[in-house]
C-alpha cells in the first residue's frame, strides 16, 4: 500500500502544497493537499514535478574547476574563497530566485554576520516585476493582492492570463465557482492580443493590440471617473457601474496598467480583493541593477547563484556572460550542466523540492513546510545545508538544517506543534477545519480562513495614464508570454511537459510565433498538411530592438489580434537535458518589465517546420451535439426540452439527435442487442463532465499520464497521430458562421462555399474545450468485435482491457465511436528510440506498480482507473464500514482544480454524480448510436449579452 506524504512543492517558480504518494520509498504521483484549499490544488507543472526528479540529465556530484570533487574539498575552496573575499572588503553575493523562506531567511541573517560584506539578490526569469512596482505604490508593499472570484459577476481583464501565471496563479477554483449557471453567474470579458487561456474562457472576447489595449484600459479608468467615452469603452463602464463591488478588473504588461487596475478595484469596492498578500515573488529591478553595477565595478568576491542562470533567461545573457568574468568566484548551485555551470569555479548540485527541507510563507498568515519523500538520488546538496557548513565549519553538530529547521518553525507555528504541521504540510489562513493527508486518515488543521492585510494606500493615476500613453503603436507588436506545460523554463527538460499539447493550438514540442489569418496572408505565411495530414508551417526570422532569432516557426493562429504576434519563454535551453533545447529561446526579446514590446518586424525565409499537432481539426463543423453551449439567457427562460419548432429547429437546448432505422421506428439509441444484468449490486461508477468548468489547464492529462504509466513518444509519433494518451482534451472554435442542422440538409453540404463556412475558424472565434476519455459504455462497440474477448464489460460499469489477451487486431479502436484507444507501435520502455523515462532505471522509478506496463502490439485505453476505485473499496472492506461520497475518485478527477470531473457511484442515490445526472444541462457523447456511455457531460453555458 502507498504512504502519502504532505509537503510543498516549489521550484522558483510555481508553488503548491501537496501529497506525495510513495511506494517502497519512491515517489511516484503528486496529489492535491485538501488541507490548503486553492494552494493546494496542482497545475499540469505540479503533477509532472515527480518526473524531475528521476531526471537523468541532472548534475549528480560537486565539482571543482570542471573535475568531480567531494564536497569535503569543495568546502574547503569556497570557505577559503569567502574568507579572502571578507578579508579583501569584496561582496559576496548570493543571487537566488525568489524563496518566501522564513528560515531561509533567517539563516542568510547568520550568514550575513559571519561574513557582513553579504548581500541577498533576488533573481528570477519572469520576475513580476511591474506587478509588484505597481502594488509597492498602490499598497505600500511589494507584494501580489490576492483575490477570490467566488462571489463575483463581472470580470474585466486587459492581456491579464489570470487563469494561467498571472499574480502567480490560483484564480481557476473561485472562477469556475463564479460560472456556475445561474441568474448571477459570472460573465467574463477578455482585452488581449493573443488567444490565451483565460481568453479562450471568456463569454466576450476583444481583439487588440497591446497599445490599443493600454488605450482601453486608460478609457474605461476615466470612464468611471467621469469623462466621456464610447465605444467598447462606454459599454464597459456600464457594466462595471452596474455591477459595483461584484465586480473586479485585471491588467497585466506595464506597471500603469497595474496600477489603473488596482485603482478601479478600488474604486468599484471589488469584494473580489481579498486583502490578503501573494509573497512568492521577490525581485526588485533596482537592486538588482545594483548588483549588476557591483560585477561590473569588480566589487563582488564571491557569487553564489542558487539556480538561476541569467546567461539563458536575461535579455542581456551574453553581457552577463561577461561580468561573469570580473568575479573570482563563482559558486554555482545548479541542476544542469548549463552556462552557469560551465562558467563555475565550483558546482553544486541542487537538490529537489522530493528531497528537500523548508518552510514557506506562500501568502500571508499561511506557513506551509517542506519535507524530503526519498533519500537524495544522487549527491545533491540544499543552499540551506552549504550556508550552514560555511558558517559553522565543515564538522559543526550544528549543521543538520533539519534540526536548525524545526527550532526555527517553532516560531512560525503559533504552539502547533512541528509534528502536526508536518503532518498537515501547511498551516495558517487557508488551511480547513478538516484535511485529509492520507487515504481515509483525517486531520485537524489549526487554523481557519481569515482577512489579510493589505489595504489601499495610494496610486498616481495621472503618471499612470502618461505612462500607458507612451507605449506608441506600432505596425507589428510582438507579446511574450508562458503557456501552461513549460512555463518559464524551470523544467523546460521534463518530457511530460514537453509532450503536453498546448491547449490552444493542440502543438507540442514546440514553441512558435503565433500570428493572425489575415497578417499571415500579408507575410506569404502557410500552415499547411502535407500528404500524410501533417502539419508544417512557414519560418521567419524575428527582430525587435536590435536582436533577431532566426528561424523562427510561426502558426497561425485563430483569434490573435492583428498586428501582434505572439511567442512564449521558457524553449531552446542549452546544455539542460536532452529535452530541453527544443524550440526558440525568446528571452532576448523581454526586458523583464513587459511581456508586450513594440517595433517587432518579421521575415519570411526559405524551409517548412514540423509541427506535432494533436488535432487538426479547428471546428465542430456543424455536429454542435457534439460539444454542447447555449446563451445564459435561453438556459435561464427556456425548458431544456422544449420541441416548440420555431425556425425548423426546436426551442429546447439539450434535446439529443435521434436516428432512426425506418420512418417511425424506435430511436436507434433505444435499442438494445444485448440482455441487460443487474449493475445494481455493488457499485456503478460514472463521471461527470462540466463544460462550464473545464478551462482546459491539463492538469488531469499529466495526472492520468503518471497514474497509469503512459509512455512519451517523441516529436516524430505525434506528427503520426501515434500519441498515447489516455485523456485528451479537444478544443474547438467557432466556425465563420453558424448553420442549423436544418440549413445544412436545405443546402446540402456539398453546396459550394457551405462546407468552407463550417470548417474555417471565425476569426474571432468561441472555444470549447471538451476532455474526451473512454466513455465505458454499456453498450460498447469495441467489445463486440474483439475476436478474443480482450475487451469486456465490467460489473462495475467500467469498459475493461485484458493485456495478456490483447493479439492487437486494433478492431476495437476502429468500432470505437470516440477515437479512444490507444496502440502500441513499440515497447517504449525497452526501446532506445523513446529515450525519455521509462527506458532507464532512473527513469522507470516513477512507474505505478499497481499497473501494468503495456508491450509492443497491445491496444490500451482509459480504465476508470480500476487500481484505484478497487483501493479504495479494499481499504473500506478492512476498516469495516461503507464507502463516503467523494471517495471514489479517478486520477483526473482528483487533479482537477475547478470541479469540472466529479467521479462517483450511481448506485449510491446520495451521491453527487447522481444529482449530477439528474440536471437540465446532463447529456451524453453521440447519444443517438446508442452507446449508453457512464461518461456524461453538462452543457456549457456563455453569459453573453445579445447583440
Amino acid at each position: 500500500m502507498p504512504n502519502y506524504y504532505a509537503t510543498s512543492y516549489f521550484d522558483g517558480a510555481d508553488f503548491a502544497s501537496v501529497l506525495v504518494k510513495t511506494r517502497e520509498g519512491r515517489p511516484i504521483k503528486i496529489e492535491p493537499n485538501p488541507a490548503a484549499n486553492e494552494l493546494g490544488k496542482t497545475s499540469a507543472r505540479v503533477q509532472a514535478g515527480v518526473l524531475s526528479l528521476y531526471d537523468n540529465d541532472k548534475v549528480k556530484q560537486p565539482a571543482l574547476n570542471g573535475k568531480d570533487e567531494t564536497f569535503d574539498k569543495v568546502d574547503d575552496y569556497v570557505l577559503k574563497a569567502l574568507a579572502d573575499a571578507q578579508a579583501a572588503g569584496k561582496k559576496i553575493v548570493l543571487l537566488s530566485h525568489s524563496y518566501p523562506s522564513p528560515t531561509f531567511k533567517k539563516l542568510f541573517a547568520e550568514f550575513k554576520a559571519k561574513y557582513p560584506t553579504a548581500e541577498l539578490v533576488t533573481y528570477d526569469a519572469v520576475p513580476h516585476a511591474s506587478a509588484l512596482d505597481a502594488a509597492e505604490e498602490v499598497f505600500g508593499q511589494r507584494v501580489l493582492p490576492v483575490y477570490d472570484l467566488s462571489t463575483t459577476e463581472l470580470v474585466v481583464s486587459f492581456q491579464a492570463d489570470f487563469l494561467g501565471d498571472y499574480n502567480g496563479g490560483s484564480l481557476e477554483t473561485s472562477y469556475a465557482v463564479a460560472k456556475k449557471p445561474g441568474a448571477n453567474m459570472l460573465r467574463h470579458i477578455q482585452v488581449e492580443s493573443n488567444m490565451s487561456l483565460t481568453g479562450a474562457n471568456a463569454d466576450e472576447r476583444i481583439r487588440l493590440k497591446p497599445s490599443a489595449t493600454y488605450k482601453l484600459l486608460a478609457e474605461v479608468y476615466n470612464g468611471l471617473n467621469g469623462i466621456s467615452v464610447s465605444g467598447d469603452a462606454a459599454k464597459i463602464v456600464k457594466e462595471l457601474q452596474e455591477k459595483g463591488n461584484k465586480a473586479v478588473v485585471f491588467a497585466e504588461g506595464s506597471k500603469a496598467a497595474y496600477v489603473l487596475a488596482h485603482l478601479i478595484n478600488q474604486k468599484l469596492g471589488s469584494n473580489a480583493f481579498t486583502g490578503r498578500a501573494n509573497l512568492l515573488k521577490e525581485f526588485n529591478g533596482a537592486r538588482y541593477n545594483e548588483f549588476l553595477s557591483w560585477m561590473n565595478a569588480g566589487q563582488v568576491g564571491v557569487l553564489i547563484s542558487n539556480n538561476v542562470n541569467p546567461i539563458y533567461s536575461s535579455n542581456k545573457g551574453e553581457d552577463f556572460k561577461k561580468l561573469l568574468a570580473k568575479v573570482p568566484h563563482l559558486v554555482a548551485v545548479v541542476d544542469k550542466k548549463n552556462e552557469m555551470y560551465q562558467a563555475a569555479k565550483v558546482v553544486i548540485p541542487v537538490a529537489h523540492w522530493l528531497e528537500s527541507w523548508a518552510d514557506l510563507t506562500p501568502q500571508s498568515g499561511v506557513y506551509s513546510l517542506m519535507q524530503p519523500t526519498i533519500t537524495k538520488v544522487f549527491k545533491p546538496r540544499q543552499i540551506e545545508e552549504s550556508l550552514l557548513v560555511w558558517i559553522n565549519g565543515k564538522n559543526s553538530e550544528n549543521n543538520n538544517y533539519y534540526n536548525y529547521l524545526k527550532a526555527s518553525a517553532a516560531s512560525f507555528l503559533g504552539g502547533v506543534s512541528f509534528n502536526k504541521a508536518l503532518y498537515n504540510g501547511i498551516n495558517g489562513a487557508v488551511a480547513q477545519e478538516v484535511a485529509t493527508t492520507e487515504e481515509g486518515a483525517e486531520a485537524e488543521a489549526p487554523v481557519v480562513r481569515k482577512g489579510g492585510n493589505l489595504s489601499y494606500a495610494g496610486g498616481n493615476a495621472a503618471q499612470a495614464l502618461a505612462d500607458l500613453g507612451a507605449f506608441k503603436a506600432s505596425d507589428l507588436e510582438l507579446v511574450l508570454y508562458t503557456n501552461t506545460a513549460v512555463g518559464d523554463g524551470t523544467q523546460a527538460n521534463n518530457p511530460w511537459l514537453q509532450e503536453l499539447p498546448d491547449p490552444i493550438t493542440r502543438l507540442s514540442w514546440d514553441n512558435y510565433l503565433t500570428i493572425s489569418p489575415k497578417d499571415a496572408e500579408k507575410f506569404g505565411i502557410e500552415n499547411t498538411l502535407n500528404a500524410r495530414m501533417q502539419l508544417d508551417g512557414s519560418r521567419v526570422n524575428l527582430a525587435v530592438n536590435g536582436v533577431t532569432l532566426k528561424d523562427v516557426p510561426v502558426f497561425i493562429q485563430p483569434g490573435q489580434a492583428d498586428g501582434t504576434v505572439g511567442l512564449a519563454l521558457g524553449y531552446g535551453k542549452k546544455d539542460s537535458g536532452k529535452v530541453a533545447e527544443t524550440g526558440v529561446n525568446a528571452y532576448p526579446l523581454f526586458d523583464g518589465y513587459n511581456l508586450a514590446v513594440a517595433n517587432a518586424k518579421i521575415e519570411k525565409v526559405s524551409g517548412m517546420h514540423e509541427f506535432a499537432g494533436m488535432q487538426l481539426q479547428n471546428t465542430l463543423m456543424g455536429r454542435y451535439d457534439i460539444a454542447k453551449e447555449v446563451p445564459l439567457e435561453t438556459f435561464l427562460n427556456v425548458k431544456f426540452d422544449d420541441r416548440t419548432i420555431v425556425n425548423g429547429q426546436p426551442k429546447g437546448w439539450n434535446i439529443p439527435l435521434e436516428y432512426h432505422t425506418l420512418t417511425d421506428s424506435t430511436p436507434a439509441g433505444k435499442i438494445s442487442l444485448w440482455d441487460e444484468f443487474d449493475d445494481t449490486d455493488g457499485p456503478h461508477f460514472n463521471l461527470s463532465i462540466d463544460l462550464n468548468s473545464c478551462t482546459g489547464c491539463g492538469a488531469c492529462i499529466i495526472a492520468c499520464q503518471a497514474e497509469n504509466n503512459v509512455p512519451v513518444v517523441g516529436k516524430e509519433e505525434i506528427r503520426m497521430s501515434r500519441d498515447m494518451y489516455w485523456l485528451r482534451i479537444d478544443r474547438y472554435y467557432s466556425a465563420k458562421e453558424k448553420i442549423t442542422t436544418k440549413e445544412q440538409l436545405d443546402r446540402g453540404l456539398d453546396v459550394p462555399g457551405v462546407y468552407d463556412i463550417l470548417i474555417d475558424p471565425a476569426e474571432n472565434p468561441d472555444v470549447i474545450f471538451q476532455p474526451v476519455m473512454c466513455q465505458h459504455c454499456n453498450h460498447a462497440p469495441c467489445e463486440t468485435v474483439c475476436p478474443v474477448a480482450a475487451t469486456s464489460h465490467g460489473k462495475q460499469g467500467q469498459n475493461q482491457m485484458a493485456y495478456n489477451r490483447c493479439i492487437g487486431t486494433r478492431y476495437c479502436a476502429n468500432n470505437c465511436p470516440y477515437k479512444v484507444r490507444r496502440f502500441n507501435w513499440f515497447t517504449y520502455n525497452l526501446n532506445d528510440k523513446f529515450d525519455y523515462n521509462m527506458n532507464n532505471d532512473l527513469g522507470r522509478m516513477v512507474l505505478n506498480p499497481d499497473v501494468v506496463v503495456r508491450t509492443r502490439g497491445v491496444m490500451e485505453k482509459c480504465s476508470m482507473c480500476i487500481q484505484m476505485t478497487q483501493a479504495t473499496i479494499l481499504e473500506a472492506k478492512k476498516e469495516g464500514r461503507t464507502i463516503k461520497d467523494g471517495e471514489f475518485q479517478t486520477a483526473c478527477s482528483k487533479a482537477c482544480s475547478t470541479g469540472a470531473m466529479t467521479f462517483g457511484d450511481m448506485n449510491d442515490k446520495s451521491s453527487k454524480v447522481r444529482e449530477l445526472y439528474n440536471s437540465d444541462r446532463r447529456y451524453t457523447l453521440l447519444e443517438e448510436i446508442g452507446t449508453k456511455p457512464n461518461v456524461f457531460y453538462h452543457t456549457k453555458v456563455r453569459n453573453r449579452k445579445e447583440k
